[in-house]
């Protein structure tokens, strides 16, 4: 996979997670939805963290944008 493929689905990935807005979920989607959320998550942070320590490991830090 290319590195503009790559950008590409990562910047779909971020859209993604932008739309969840668990705060309108009612209680009982939240309580059906939580194991799978919650793996979700857990699977998200592993990999984002794998990411993060490539970067960090090739003497990179890994900055917030400045917002205009």
């Amino acid at each position: 996979m290319s590195t503009n493929e790559v950008m590409a689905r990562l910047g779909a990935a971020v859209s993604a997670l932008g739309d969840v807005d668990v705060s309108a979920w009612s209680e009982d989607t939240l309580n059906e939805q939580l194991g799978e959320l919650s793996a979700a998550l857990v699977a998200l942070d592993s990999v984002l963290s794998r990411v993060a320590g490539e970067v960090r490991a090739r003497g990179l830090r890994i900055e917030e944008p400045i917002s205009a």
